[in-house]
């Protein structure tokens, strides 16, 4: 079997983002970068992300998910970094048995803006666990919320 080097494994992971979760897809987040040091993905306010019509700010679902998201992926990216050489099938199993474990949201301000950016850097790392740091902003630099989450990664 064939063996996908590193870059090759961050691609397969950010396309998994980018157009295998159906969620995401509907919020329309978008892997702008993504490393074993950081993330960061960006999508676009649209009406139906909305949660509170009167004041049209977004859904704290929407945020609690780019955090997440967001999250996941600068874990995955660290974790994958460690990896030995395998082939893609083995790759994709232990991709499914990464998940979220934990995630605190801290919403600071309304979510109102066009575009909403949402980057993440690793607290830490181990064999099976691992942390992050997330931050959401606007286009014009608005702290709206932050996350820390925990993610299984071995």
């Amino acid at each position: 079997m064939d063996t996908i080097n590193p870059a090759e494994r961050l691609d397969l992971v950010a396309e998994l983002f980018d157009e295998g979760m159906a969620f995401d897809k509907v919020i329309g987040l978008k892997v702008d970068r993504y490393d074993p040091t950081g993330a960061q993905l960006s999508f676009r306010g649209k009406p139906e992300l909305i949660g509170n019509p009167i004041h049209k700010i977004l859904h704290g679902g929407v945020i609690a998910t780019a955090l997440d998201v967001a999250g996941a992926a600068v874990t995955f990216a660290a974790a994958l970094a460690r990896m030995p050489a395998m082939p893609e099938s083995e790759l994709r199993e232990k991709l499914a048995r990464m998940s979220t474990i934990d995630l605190r949201v801290d919403y600071l301000r309304p979510g109102r803006g066009d575009v909403f950016t949402v980057t993440s850097h690793i607290i830490r790392t181990g064999s099976k666990v691992a942390v992050a740091r997330m931050e959401l902003h606007n286009e014009d630099g608005t702290h709206i919320a932050f996350g820390t989450g925990t993610y299984m990664v071995g």
